[in-house]
């Protein structure tokens, strides 16, 4: 099933969506130039199918695209960025 990763800033978030529907969020505060990355979530159902990672995926593609950074304070896209390295530079001090 195909599925598509659309920014909502008006919501401060980015939603996956299958078939005209959103199944999962990656919710951020905006800070500027850096979002704090604060809650991630998938629909019960499609857990456990890769969804989450695409969704975190294609968020940080487009931080990164926009030349902003982030702070991951949600567990999952922490360990995204641990598991992908090529993101850590996208981290800003929490500091």
């Amino acid at each position: 099933m195909a599925s598509e990763v659309r920014h909502n800033p008006d919501a401060s978030r980015y939603e996956i969506v299958q078939d005209g529907r959103v199944v999962g969020i990656a919710e951020y505060a905006d800070r500027g130039d850096v979002k704090v990355f604060h809650h991630t979530e998938i629909d019960g159902p499609l857990r456990g199918g890769g969804l989450g990672a695409q969704l975190v995926q294609a968020a940080l593609d487009d931080v990164r695209a926009h030349g902003g950074r982030i702070i991951p304070t949600c567990w999952y896209v922490t360990q995204f960025v641990d598991e992908h390295p090529d993101y850590g530079d996208l981290v800003a001090s929490s500091g």
